[in-house]
């Protein structure tokens, strides 16, 4: 019962975050999910929740949504989740040593952005290639252990810095990924009905963290966005080192 309790908890503070950077709530929340309710109930719930939590965004900001990048992103991505699934059908992989490095990788990302001293103002040089391969990779991550996320948000910190279409894009990215992984654990069973039961009584803290979340974001200027949004991106790693 206590760890029920914690874990409504983690639910609603984690989704603070998600309100105000469009990201974040399910990578934080996974770790503590993991050790309180099990892989078995918190990996569905959590899917869910980023399903949720990107249409709440995406409802109040779907003009600002930049077109351009979510279609590239979903383009260059969904070949490599798709990959990403297959390569998981035909190869045991050993998941640690990738959580490692790619936890390694965004770690240092977000220091980056933490300490270069850009502004958000910035020209930042894009490099086509550069970013098809991080998204690309991101796919591959994601279809395989489902945690690509962090290489997307290091995509967006530097080709959509401004924070209204930051959220708007990010959030229909997950509508559309997390919509897929959904719709695969209907039909793997996952769904059962001690999952359900705390996924009905778990929505009221994902609404009410994305309720405090979107109204913060609003007293944001860009520059603490991004600074915030580093951090979340540097706890993001962080928890790919120990997860």
């Amino acid at each position: 019962m206590l760890n029920d309790l914690l874990f409504y908890i983690v639910v609603f503070i984690t989704n603070i975050f998600q309100g105000i950077t469009g990201f974040a709530g399910t990578v934080l929340a996974m770790p503590a999910s993991l050790f309180l309710v099990g892989y078995g109930v918190a990996k569905p719930i959590l899917n869910v929740f980023g399903f949720l939590s990107g249409i709440y965004v995406f409802a109040g900001n779907r003009k600002h949504v930049e077109t351009h990048i979510l279609t590239k992103i979903l383009c260059i991505m969904g070949v490599g989740v798709i990959g990403g699934i297959v390569i998981k059908s035909m190869v045991d992989i050993h998941a640690r040593w990738l959580y490692i490095v790619l936890g390694i990788f965004v770690c240092m990302v977000a220091c980056y952005g933490l300490f270069a001293g850009k502004r958000e103002t910035a020209e930042v040089p894009s490099n086509g290639l550069l970013d098809g391969g991080l998204l690309l990779i991101a796919g591959l991550i994601h279809g395989i252990f489902v945690c690509g996320g962090p290489l997307v948000i290091t995509y967006l910190t530097k080709n959509l810095p401004d924070k209204t279409k930051f959220r708007a894009t990010i959030s229909t990215v997950w509508i559309v990924f997390n919509g897929v992984i959904m719709i695969s654990d209907i039909f793997a069973g996952a769904f059962t009905l001690p999952v359900l039961l705390q996924l009905c009584i778990a929505t009221p803290f994902l609404f009410g963290g994305m309720y405090v979340g979107s109204k913060l974001v609003q007293k944001m200027d860009q520059s603490f966005f991004m600074k915030l949004t580093y951090v979340l991106l540097l706890l993001s790693g962080l928890s790919l080192l120990i997860k």
